[in-house]
């Protein structure tokens, strides 16, 4: 035994000072990092700024970059400064509403002479989105100015947007790539199985979904019948777009497998000139066609090359002063989490402290709360939804503003709101409560591994190492369809619906924005501008600011933050190294399951998640 300790003693030790050293060898780099920008702070020459002279007008150049979201994630520093030490970039993320603000900015500049759409590194985004931003760029083209749209190849986000442009120029070998939308989960069952994994499901509602892919191999009839119906409206909706935006029919957009390999062999497999066919671009051209129309459009400016500013560089001098009429805004985006917020997530604590802070501000008269949130935990989405309630006993209205998703946990912070307003493509929904527990009993018998022991109640053995008894398992089901009834009674009381009526419409089956609107889930169709214009008529003001309420980093983080980001610049860090796409893939889907199971961390251990709301990445 005195050799056993012994033994654990010195891995102990082990591993202690292998913490240490990684913990030094963080903080020297991190000093030689500072040394480094010190260094080239001093040394770089710094050479006057020229003479101001007239500039020209130009274009807009919208060359997007990354995916747009509702508002950036908030990351923990000390794992950026890892990040950036290792070479592992993060990756840009264009916040919706600035990217608005810029083109209806743009649209009012005299200036601006026209926008150039370049969107070859955007990701794909939802459709909700998309329209928000096309809503911009049509107030952009009413004002005559020239849209063209540029690219070597379209995705089909990508081409959604172009859709909008007067003109849309593609490479002679591009392609426009129209999938379709599809949600398509992974199953674990025989995989648990097999690794003797006992995983106990405790749920309600017949379209709960969420826990099919450790119970089943495959989706049931139930969740096929109810993700084909929004899926389909979805693209019903994004084929009704694009037609009319090319003037062209939208079953031309949807050919059969027949028809499409058939055009495509009358012409010889060049899909460019299918696609000019089908009227979704204009003209095929090479990159220097493109730039000589360009400038022959928007004006040379003597390179070779056109006259723009990018997007991201572009400041328009407008100044939105602080009123003492303020709307204030709070960004719901990301898994549901208890406690504070993490990287993607929403905090329950976090949220529910910002509407705190604007219900204790006296200059805000109003709330605006953005979703865009599949849910998570039920608990933390009460937290949130208590917080509405006190903002409405203090007289001030709050209006929900829902993105691409607010279902499930997401409508349940929502339910509470003086007006609901969605887009007819937000998916939303989804009433239901699940719980999840996996055992390891089996596994751990198979390798010679037991536990046992005494407590003073039953729960006092409950844990992942023992098989869950009968009994409990029975309470924990009870404690679910108790929290059904309670999701579904809050959505009775607050939508004036009959608990009926309500469980006709919930189960967790998932809406769209359309469809729920039709049945009393929703009040109004309508985007976040009407959102806020809705805000402003509740709390009966007319002249108001937007207060955009988010936890800033402390002035330590931020430091951090910014001198890694220059300091990998500097020491050249950055390995750019990229995996095959396949393995990029099959890495990205392991990454969303793990985080997936990361952010179940409700204290009672029941959830209300949309499974498949996932719909624009497939």
């Amino acid at each position: 035994m005195k050799t056993l300790f012994k033994f654990i003693g010195n891995v102990l030790k082990w591993i202690w000072k292998t913490i240490t050293f990684a913990r030094q060898l963080l903080l020297n780099l991190i000093f030689i990092g500072i040394l480094v920008a010190i260094y080239f702070a001093v040394t770089t020459e710094h050479t006057p700024a020229p003479q101001q002279t007239e500039q020209p007008a130009r274009a807009l150049l919208v060359d997007l970059s990354g995916p747009i979201v509702e508002k950036q994630r908030r990351l923990d520093p000390y794992d950026v400064a890892t990040r950036n030490l290792f070479g592992q970039q993060m990756q840009f993320e264009n916040v919706l509403y600035d990217v608005v603000d810029q083109i209806r900015a743009a649209a009012k500049d005299d200036k601006i002479n026209g926008m150039v759409l370049s969107l070859s590194d955007m990701s794909e985004t939802s459709l909700t989105k998309l329209r928000y931003i096309a809503k911009a760029i049509n107030e952009f083209k009413a004002t005559g100015k020239h849209v063209v749209a540029i690219g070597g190849h379209y995705s089909q986000s990508q081409y959604y947007l172009a859709s909008y442009a007067d003109e849309v120029l593609m490479a002679p070998d591009g392609a426009v790539l129209l999938r379709g939308y599809g949600t398509y989960n992974l199953y674990f069952k025989d995989l648990l199985k097999n690794l003797d994994i006992t995983t106990h499901v405790f749920r309600v509602g017949t379209y709960k979904s969420f826990v099919e892919p450790y119970t089943r191999t495959d989706m049931s009839n139930e969740a096929k019948e109810s993700n084909a119906v929004w899926l389909n409206q979805l693209w019903g909706a994004y084929v009704d777009d694009v037609a009319a935006n090319r003037g062209i029919t939208p079953e031309s957009m949807s050919p059969t497998t027949k028809t499409l390999l058939a055009n495509l062999e009358a012409v010889d497999g060049d899909f460019a000139l299918l696609t000019q066919k089908m009227g979704l671009v204009d003209a095929l051209l090479t990159r220097q066609q493109i730039r000589a129309k360009l400038a022959e459009v928007f004006g040379s400016n003597g390179e070779d090359s056109f006259n723009y500013v990018s997007i991201y560089d572009y400041s328009p001098l407008t100044f939105n002063l602080p009123s003492s009429n303020q709307i204030a805004v709070v960004v719901a985006s990301g898994a549901i989490i208890d406690g504070f917020e993490t990287e993607g997530t929403v905090g329950g604590d976090t949220t529910a402290g910002l509407l705190r802070e604007a219900r204790l501000n006296s200059a805000i008269k109003a709330v605006v709360l953005r979703v865009d949130s599949a849910g998570g935990s039920a608990f933390a989405s009460e937290v949130i939804r208590n917080e509405v309630e006190a903002l409405k006993e203090a007289g001030k209205p709050v209006v929900v503003s829902m993105s691409s998703v607010a279902a499930s946990g997401g409508y349940w912070i929502s339910t509470s709101a003086n007006k609901i307003i969605a887009q007819p493509t937000t998916i939303t929904g989804s009433i239901g409560i699940f719980g999840i527990l996996t055992t390891f009993e089996d596994a751990l018998a198979k390798y010679g591994v037991y536990s046992d022991g005494v407590g003073t109640t039953p729960f006092a053995g409950v844990g992942v190492t023992r098989a869950l008894p009968k009994e409990i398992g029975d309470m924990m089901q009870l404690g679910i369809e108790n929290g059904y009834q309670r999701f579904i009674g809050l959505v009775a009381s607050q939508r004036n619906l009959s608990i009926e009526d309500v469980d006709l419409v919930a189960q967790g089956r998932v809406w769209t924005g359309y469809d729920a609107m039709k049945r009393g889930l929703v009040d109004q169709l309508g985007d976040f501008d009407d959102a806020v214009n809705a805000a402003a008529e509740l709390a009966n003001i007319e002249a108001y600011s937007l207060n955009w309420m988010e936890e800033p980093l402390s002035p330590a983080q931020q430091f951090i933050v910014e001198l890694m980001n220059q300091a990998s610049v500097a020491l050249d860090l950055n390995t750019h190294l990229k995996l095959p796409s396949v393995v990029q893939e099959f890495a990205d889907v392991a990454t969303s399951e793990m985080n997936n199971l990361n952010n179940f961390n409700d204290p009672n251990g029941r959830y209300a998640v949309c499974p498949n709301c996932s719909y624009f990445e497939n």
